[in-house]
């Protein structure tokens, strides 16, 4: 596993956090250099969700009211979360539930790529832990479409990431949560 030796994380950025009520929201931004079908695909295709995601779903996620189970890896336990997709409007939008919260992904098409941004309701305990595992994930979809694959890094993996740590100090600073969260 070479390739994942040389992963580098960058330092947290282009993230916020959102409160509504007792929900926690983290909003990430990231400007990719692929096209946003391409993008799209990796989002709602189970093959390549295997790639990059930290769950597995048994269906594609790509149309607007369809159920799908959600498998999450690299949990202590098997976890399985039905799931209806809220919303899919290829390759723009795509909403719905895992676990306990909403995801919702969209993706505007910029000169050079795509701005993709995430949000991801979180437990207030974990929102810098979230944002440094999601960060994570689209670095490894970013190696993943643009052809150098390291195969994803989820759950206990992610945490032994050289860089990992830090990012999570980071975000939890960004955040003002302290380092606690």
């Amino acid at each position: 596993m070479a390739a994942r030796e040389g992963i580098e994380l960058g330092p947290a950025r282009d993230a916020r956090i959102e409160r509504v009520g007792e929900k926690w929201t983290v909003i990430l931004v990231r400007e990719l250099t692929h096209p946003p079908a391409k993008i799209w695909r990796a989002l709602t295709e189970p093959e390549l969700l295997r790639e990059w995601s930290p769950f597995d779903s048994d269906r594609n996620l790509g149309t607007a009211g369809i159920t799908a189970n959600l498998t999450t890896v690299g949990a202590p336990q098997p976890h399985v979360t039905e799931t209806r997709v809220k919303r899919a409007e290829a390759p723009r939008v795509l909403e719905f539930n895992w676990g306990d919260g909403d995801l919702r992904w969209e993706l505007e098409p910029i000169e050079g790529g795509t701005r993709l941004t995430l949000w991801a309701q979180i437990d207030r305990r974990w929102v810098a832990t979230g944002a440094a595992g999601w960060h994570l994930c689209l670095d490894v979809l970013d190696r993943f479409l643009g052809g150098a694959p390291v195969g994803r890094i989820v759950g206990p993996d992610a945490f032994g990431v050289p860089g990992f740590q830090r990012l999570h100090k980071e975000y939890a600073e960004l955040f003002g949560l302290g380092a606690a969260n």
